[in-house]
C-alpha cells in the first residue's frame, strides 16, 4: 500500500516532478550540457559519479524542496547513493519533502509498427522490492510512439500497463510513460489512438488502486482532460520531450489539471562552473518558471 501522506502530495499539490533519472545513453548528453566534456571522464563509473554529484547539487540546493517540488525521479544508482550523509530517497522526503520515484525500465526494444516497447526485466520484481525497502513511492518507465499506428500504440500501452499491475503489486504507484515524439509527423493522430487505448486499459485498473499519467503535451490543449478525471488516475504529469522549457512551459500552462514532469528542461541553464551562490538562483528562477506553468493555467 502506498505511503498515504506521499500519495495526497502527490494526487493534490501544486508543483511539479522532477525528472532526475538520465540514465547511461542521455548521460553524456547531460553532462555536456552542464559543461563537462566527453574527455573529462573516463568510463561508466566516473561518468555516473559526475551524474550524481550533479544531482546532489540541485537536490540540496535551497529552492529544491517540496513547497514546488512535489516528486523527483531517480535513476537506480542515484537511489543507491547519498546526499548530506543520508539514502537519497530519506533525504529527499525527511529533509526536503520531495515523493521519491525510481525510474525501472531498461531501454527501448528496437522500433515496430511505429512505436517501441520497453526491453525485458527480468530482474523487476527484485529492483521494486529494493525500492520498497528504500522509501520509494513509485516508479516511471518510459515507451515511445513515433506514428500513428494503432498496432503499435495498443501494445505499447498494454505493456505498460501490464508491468503497472505488476508494481502495483509491491505496493507502488506506477508512472505510466508513453510518449509521443514531438517529431512526429502524425502526433496529433497518435494522441487520439493513444487517449483511447490508455482509457481502456484504466477501467479495467482494480477498484481503489491508482497509476500516474506521464504523457508528451498535447498538441490540442486539454486533450486529456478525460484522463485526468478518471477515478484510476492519481495525477497526470507532462514530459518536456525535447521542447525548450519557454516552449513546454507557455505549452503546459493551457493544459488545465496537468503538471510538468520536465528533466532536460529543468536542468538546461545549469553548469558546473556556475558558483553556487549563481547554481541556486538560476534552479529558482527555473523551479519557479515550472511550477507556475503546472499551477497557474490560462
Amino acid at each position: 500500500m502506498a505511503d498515504a501522506k506521499m500519495m495526497a502530495q502527490m494526487s493534490g499539490k501544486e508543483g511539479f516532478i522532477a525528472a532526475l533519472d538520465q540514465s547511461g545513453g542521455s548521460t553524456p548528453g547531460a553532462l555536456r550540457l552542464y559543461g563537462i566534456a566527453d574527455t573529462d571522464y573516463s568510463g561508466d563509473e566516473a561518468m555516473f559519479r559526475l551524474m550524481h554529484e550533479m544531482r546532489v547539487r540541485i537536490m540540496t540546493a535551497p529552492a529544491f524542496s517540496g513547497d514546488k517540488v512535489i516528486g523527483a525521479i531517480l535513476f537506480e544508482k542515484t537511489m543507491d547513493g547519498e546526499a548530506k550523509g543520508k539514502p537519497v530517497p530519506a533525504y529527499l522526503w525527511e529533509d526536503r519533502g520531495v515523493v521519491p520515484f525510481l525510474k525501472v525500465d531498461k531501454g527501448l526494444a528496437a522500433e515496430e509498427n511505429g512505436a517501441q516497447v520497453m526491453k525485458p526485466m527480468p530482474d523487476l520484481d527484485e529492483l521494486l522490492a529494493r525500492a520498497v525497502k528504500k522509501g520509494i513511492f513509485g516508479t516511471k518507465m518510459r515507451s515511445v510512439i513515433a506514428h500513428a499506428d494503432k498496432t503499435g500504440i495498443a501494445a505499447v500501452v498494454k505493456q505498460q500497463f501490464e508491468v503497472g499491475r505488476q508494481i502495483l503489486g509491491h505496493g507502488l504507484v506506477p508512472i505510466i510513460e508513453p510518449e509521443v515524439s514531438i517529431k512526429s509527423a502524425t502526433k496529433e493522430e497518435a494522441e487520439a489512438i493513444l487517449r483511447d487505448e490508455i482509457a481502456s486499459q484504466l477501467d479495467a485498473v482494480p477498484a481503489g488502486e491508482q497509476v500516474m499519467l506521464k504523457l508528451t503535451i498535447p498538441t490540442v490543449a486539454d486533450f486529456y482532460k478525460p484522463l485526468i478525471a478518471h477515478k484510476a488516475v492519481a495525477r497526470v504529469v507532462a514530459l518536456s520531450g525535447g521542447y525548450s522549457r519557454a516552449d513546454a512551459c507557455e505549452k503546459l500552462s493551457r493544459n488545465h489539471g496537468m503538471i510538468a514532469s520536465f528533466s532536460r528542461a529543468l536542468t538546461e541553464d545549469l553548469r558546473l562552473q556556475m558558483s553556487d551562490a549563481e547554481f541556486d538562483a538560476s534552479l529558482g528562477r527555473t523551479i519557479d518558471e515550472i511550477y507556475t506553468a503546472s499551477a497557474v493555467k490560462v
